[in-house]
Order: C-alpha cells, then sequence, then structure tokens
C-alpha cells in the first residue's frame, strides 16, 4: 500500500511503538488518529508532531476494552480523515507475574489483559471492517509479542493472550480477505518506558540478557518495530494471516 493521502488509527498511540508508528506514518503522508486510555498529553504531543509533518492528525480517548468505545473510535476516524484505510492494533496492558506464582494471578488480571490484548484488536478490527473495504483495500497489523510464540514473557495470562491474538490475526485475514489484508508483528525486548516501568531495577539486567541472545546482539527500539509494521503495510499485497516475529533472532539461537 501507497501511504500517501491515507488515513490510518492507532490505538496506544501516545507512547512507544504506537508513537512511533503514528510519526512514520506521518513520514509517509498518512494521516492518523492517536488513540490513548490515560495518556492523554502524551497522544495530543504525537498528534501535534504528526500535524507538523503535513498530516492530518488528532488524538482521541477511548479504552478497547469497551466494545461501544471502539466503535465511538473508528466512527471518529472515520469522520475526521474521510475514511479509514489502516488499523494498527498497538494497546496493551499486563502485570509481571512470575509465572511459577499461579496464585499471584487474579480474575481481574485475566480479566485487564484479555480485554485489551484480545478483545481490544478483535472489537476495533469489527468495528473498522466496514470502511476499510470501503477503499481499494485496507490493512491491520496488530501488536503481538514473542510472549505468544514462545511462552515467555511478563506473565501467563499476557502469553496467552497474545498467543490468541497471533490466531485471531489468521481468523481476521481469512474472514476480512480479499480487501483487507490482516497480519502482526511479534517483537521481542523492547528498550522503552514500558519495560522500564514493569521491570524497576531489573531492567539493564534483563536487557543484557535479551542483547547476549540476540543473533543481532542488540534489542529492539520503538522505531525498530514501527519499521517493522510500515514495512508489512507498505509490502508485497500478498502477504497475509502471517506473524512475524522481531526478536533479532532471539528465539531462534542456539
Amino acid at each position: 500500500m501507497n501511504l500517501t493521502n491515507k488515513a490510518a488509527l492507532v490505538t496506544g498511540g501516545g507512547t512507544g511503538v504506537g508513537r512511533a508508528t503514528c510519526l512514520a506514518l506521518a513520514d509517509r503522508g498518512c494521516s492518523v488518529v492517536v488513540n490513548y486510555s490515560r495518556s492523554r498529553d502524551a497522544a495530543e504531543a504525537v498528534a501535534a508532531e504528526a500535524k507538523a509533518k503535513g498530516v492530518d492528525a488528532l488524538a482521541v480517548r477511548a479504552d478497547v476494552s469497551v466494545d461501544g468505545d471502539c466503535r465511538r473510535l473508528v466512527e471518529t476516524a472515520v469522520s475526521e480523515l474521510g475514511g479509514l484505510d489502516v488499523l494498527v492494533n498497538n494497546a496493551g496492558t499486563t502485570r509481571f507475574i512470575n509465572h511459577h506464582d499461579l496464585d499471584g494471578v487474579t480474575a481481574d488480571d485475566w480479566d485487564s489483559i484479555l480485554g485489551v490484548n484480545l478483545k481490544g484488536p478483535f472489537q476495533c478490527a469489527r468495528a473498522a471492517e466496514k470502511a476499510l473495504k470501503a477503499g481499494d483495500g485496507g490493512e491491520i497489523v496488530n501488536i503481538s509479542s514473542v510472549a505468544g510464540v514462545y511462552g515467555t514473557g511478563s506473565s501467563i495470562p499476557y502469553c496467552v493472550s497474545k498467543a490468541a491474538l497471533n490466531n485471531l490475526t489468521l481468523i481476521l485475514a481469512r474472514v476480512m480477505g480479499p480487501k483487507v489484508r490482516v497480519n502482526a508483528v511479534a517483537p521481542g525486548f523492547i528498550d522503552g518506558q514500558w519495560l522500564q516501568q514493569g521491570l524497576g531495577e531489573h531492567f539493564e539486567k534483563v536487557k543484557a540478557a535479551n542483547e547476549g541472545r540476540s543473533l543481532l546482539n542488540r534489542v529492539s527500539q520503538p522505531t525498530d518495530v514501527a519499521a517493522a509494521v510500515l514495512g508489512v503495510i507498505e509490502g508485497s499485497d500478498m502477504v497475509t494471516g502471517q506473524v512475524l516475529v522481531h526478536d533479532g533472532g532471539a528465539g531462534i539461537a542456539g
């Protein structure tokens, strides 16, 4: 897809990978709705940066775990941008719980993590289906994780949510085709605020361990993941239903 004069919606677009993706889209001439649930100031700053690149952009609050919010979010994007060509399901949440601590996982953990990481992408895709099919063809990119591929990550519910998101990507590719391509990008360790906050004092140690496992001897920056997302969107129109692992080869290292 040529992104010039297209319109995109990025959930969780105010920080990290979402921010980097919004700005990368704007660099390609694509207008963007920057969704947020709590980070209003950050999202509005991203929208302002995108506008400065010469595209239309606005920040819109919505909780993607709530279906009504997803429908309103898409309606706003279509109304304000004149249509919708790209949906990036980036919003995510977790709790850092040792996998051996089974009793540490609560019902609320399952509800909140699956609500944002799994129900959210489904609800946004459902709300966006008509708009994405209205033009020459649309794109959905789900931001997954290697946690859903290898079963390692911040918590069991998080790993399960991302594994289910990978499966949802396959199903939506079947349902949305041929007008809409649906793919996922599954990053490994990302050097950013999200993991810094979650890992706290252990961040640098865990980062170094992941750099050591990587075949490229480094971990991803948010801009690296955004580049992968843009690569999926702008690349071959024959690719759909795929999960692109983006971890510098750490998962296949010996």
